[in-house]
């Protein structure tokens, strides 16, 4: 039987998803604020919405990928005052939302509460692998909620992702998306800083980084951002502003459970400078600059 996924976002990671699902052989209905993205979706055999309600009212599945917890929502509860325009007004008894965006985890306990009273059942579902993983269907998905809403929505997920583990209860998926978040900027922060010393030594950084990925130093941040940090291409996969946010959410949530991460600490503040330095909408392997700079190997941030 064919699914009606409605999708609340169609941008780098969104739209993408939105295609998969497609592929699929679901049938996607897309909203998003910006026109283009919606065209897209239509040229890639999608449909098109004029405002989140009338995406949701034909739905089986609603996902939503949006940059933060205000959007999120504003979205799910409406955003003229009354909720009138909110997915939870519109959508049908038994709707599954999935969010697949990554939002603080009170936020969306608070969203399953508010879905449950609408008759909507809701999982936080956080994704990682960035674009390449949105565009080739390989995500990894966290899922936080009840289990049968999960194996509810397994075949939709799978059509977006490889690897989806029910990690707990409502909030589990997007705490376990902190815990992400705080692992791959440590790891870029170190790529980074491998980079500007292999650099001063004069070594043939393209050689060592294809060795350094062969032994236990590999990783998929070395695999996927190592060449691109040697070419100062920062063309955004995952924005440096997004990556503060989740951090944000992280330190938060730490700080809450009494929790000390001293080296999260410190590359969430270097995060932190980099989208102060005004280089927000970078992919987030544009810290290697803030590396650079901080050794006094550059003149500043790129331009």
């Amino acid at each position: 039987m064919t699914t009606t996924v409605a999708v609340i976002g169609l941008g780098i990671m969104g739209g993408p998803m939105a295609a998969n699902l497609i592929k699929a052989g679901h049938r996607v209905v897309g909203y998003n604020r910006s026109p283009e993205p919606v065209r897209r979706l239509q040229d890639a055999g999608g449909h098109g919405a004029g405002s989140v309600a009338e995406a949701v009212r034909v739905a089986d599945v609603v996902i939503t990928m949006l940059p933060d917890s205000p959007d999120v929502e504003a979205v799910a509860l409406g955003q003229d005052g009354t909720g009138a325009d909110g997915i939870y007004a519109n959508a049908r008894p038994g709707t599954l939302h999935i969010d697949a965006s990554t939002i603080r985890p009170d936020v969306a306990r608070r969203l399953a509460e508010a879905g449950r009273e609408r008759g909507v059942r809701v999982l936080d579902a956080p994704v990682s692998g960035g674009e390449p993983g949105a565009v080739e269907g390989t995500l990894s998905i966290m899922v936080g909620g009840d289990a049968a809403d999960v194996e509810a929505a397994r075949p939709v997920l799978e059509a977006v992702g490889r690897t989806i583990v029910h990690v707990g209860p409502h909030g589990s998926g997007q705490t376990v998306k902190a815990a992400n978040q705080l692992i791959v900027a440590g790891n870029i922060a170190l790529v980074a800083e491998a980079v500007v010393f292999l650099e001063a030594h004069g070594v043939n950084t393209a050689a060592a980084v294809e060795v350094l990925a062969g032994g236990l130093a590999g990783s998929t941040v070395l695999d996927r951002k190592g060449h691109t940090m040697l070419a100062r291409d920062f063309t955004p996969g995952f924005r440096v502003e997004l990556h503060d946010k989740d951090l944000g959410i992280l330190t938060a949530a730490a700080r809450e459970a009494g929790v000390v991460i001293p080296l999260g600490a410190l590359v969430a503040q270097l995060m932190a400078s980099l989208k102060a330095r005004g280089d927000g909408g970078l992919d987030h392997s544009a810290l290697l600059t803030l590396v650079e700079q901080l050794s006094g190997r550059s003149a500043g941030p790129p331009s």
